[in-house]
């Protein structure tokens, strides 16, 4: 099992800008997916963006692509989430989580969540 921490939220402004971690313990970090969530008060969760094991391929919702950018270092076991150009409906709780392949699939179940990181844009 992946244990995963995240940390990096915050209160920023319209417009400005965060970087998420998300910390890994286990070996297998390296060999699976990582994507990120995000779940605002009164919606379903979302998926936002999931990267290769290797970080050479990556996928984006529409509704972050070209503002969020997902990247990871192996060495270190974390995931990251650059997050610009943020806007208030980015408000919400934004997790990370595992998918057990190396390859992204939109139809392949997740696992190991963290416990989230609260992530608030004020306008």
């Amino acid at each position: 099992q992946v244990q995963l921490v995240e940390s990096g939220g915050g209160l920023v402004q319209v417009g400005g800008s965060l970087r998420l971690s998300c910390a890994a313990s286990g070996r297998a970090f390296s060999s699976y997916v990582m994507g990120w969530f995000r779940q605002a008060p009164g919606k379903e969760r979302e998926w936002i963006a999931a990267i290769s094991w290797s970080g050479g391929s990556t996928d984006y919702a529409d509704s972050v692509e070209g503002r969020f950018t997902i990247s990871r270092d192996n060495a270190k076991s974390t995931v990251y989430l650059q997050m610009n150009s943020l806007k208030p409906e980015d408000t919400a709780l934004y997790y990370c989580a595992v998918q057990r392949r190396p390859f992204y699939s939109r139809t392949y179940s997740w696992g190991d969540w963290g416990q989230g990181t609260q992530v608030t844009v004020t306008s």
